[in-house]
C-alpha cells in the first residue's frame, strides 16, 4: 500500500469519525467552503541512463541512486555497483548492478558457469524460491541468463544476467505479484532497454 494511499484512509476515518460526533450536537450555522482536491497526472520520468563509466545504457524513471559496496563472492572480494530507482507510489524497484571479475577467474571460466554461480548465490541469498530460468543473449550477443524467484515475503525479482567485456551485469525488477501484473510492460521494457556498450 502506498503512503499516499494510507493517508487517505486516515484522512477518510478522521472525516467520518467527525460526522458522527458532528450529529449528536444541535446543528450550527456555519458555511465552510471545502476546495477540492485536484491531484495532477504523474508525468512520466522515464529517461535514457548512461553509466559513469559508458559502459551501459538503460532507460530509468529518473535519474538512479548510485551505491558501490564490497562483497564476499564464490568468486572473492568484489566491488559491486549498483543502481537503483524505485518511483513513488509504486511497489517496485529498478535495479542495475555490476562487478569486475578477478582476472584469473575470467579465463579460466565459462561464462555459462559463472552465470550458474551467480544465479544459486541470488537465490542462496535471498533465501528465494526460482520461478523461471531461461538462457538469453544481450542485443549485441553476450550470453546470459534469466531467472525470475520469489522470496519468502512474497516479492517477485526478475533478474536478466550478461557477461561482458569482463563484468558479470545484472539488470532487475522487484515488485509485487500485484505491480507485476498491472506493470508488465513497463517492466519488460525497462528490461529490454538495457545495452552494454561495447569497449572500443
Amino acid at each position: 500500500m502506498t503512503k499516499r494511499v494510507f493517508l487517505h484512509l486516515i484522512i477518510a476515518t478522521l472525516v467520518c469519525s467527525g460526522l458522527q460526533n458532528v450529529e449528536a450536537r444541535p446543528p450550527k450555522r456555519q458555511n465552510y467552503k471545502i476546495k477540492p482536491i485536484i491531484t495532477q497526472p504523474i508525468k512520466s520520468q522515464w529517461e535514457l541512463f548512461t553509466a559513469p563509466d559508458g559502459s551501459f545504457s538503460v532507460l530509468m524513471p529518473g535519474k538512479p541512486k548510485i551505491i558501490s559496496q564490497t562483497q564476499k563472492t564464490f568468486m572473492g572480494e568484489i566491488d559491486l555497483q549498483l543502481f537503483v530507482s524505485q518511483p513513488a507510489n509504486q511497489e517496485v524497484a529498478y535495479v542495475v548492478a555490476y562487478n569486475e571479475f578477478p582476472y584469473s577467474y575470467g579465463q579460466i571460466s565459462n561464462p555459462q558457469a559463472i552465470l550458474s554461480n551467480a544465479r544459486d548465490m541470488a537465490l542462496k541469498t535471498t533465501q528465494s524460491n526460482l520461478i523461471r530460468q531461461r538462457p538469453i543473449r544481450s542485443s549485441n550477443g553476450h550470453p546470459g541468463k534469466e531467472i525470475e524467484y520469489v522470496n519468502p515475503g512474497g516479492k517477485i525479482t526478475k533478474n536478466r544476467m550478461y557477461i561482458a567485456e569482463g563484468r558479470l551485469y545484472q539488470v532487475m525488477v522487484i515488485t509485487t505479484k500485484k505491480q507485476r501484473n498491472t506493470l508488465s510492460k513497463t517492466l519488460n521494457g525497462y528490461l529490454n532497454s538495457f545495452q552494454v556498450v561495447l569497449k572500443r
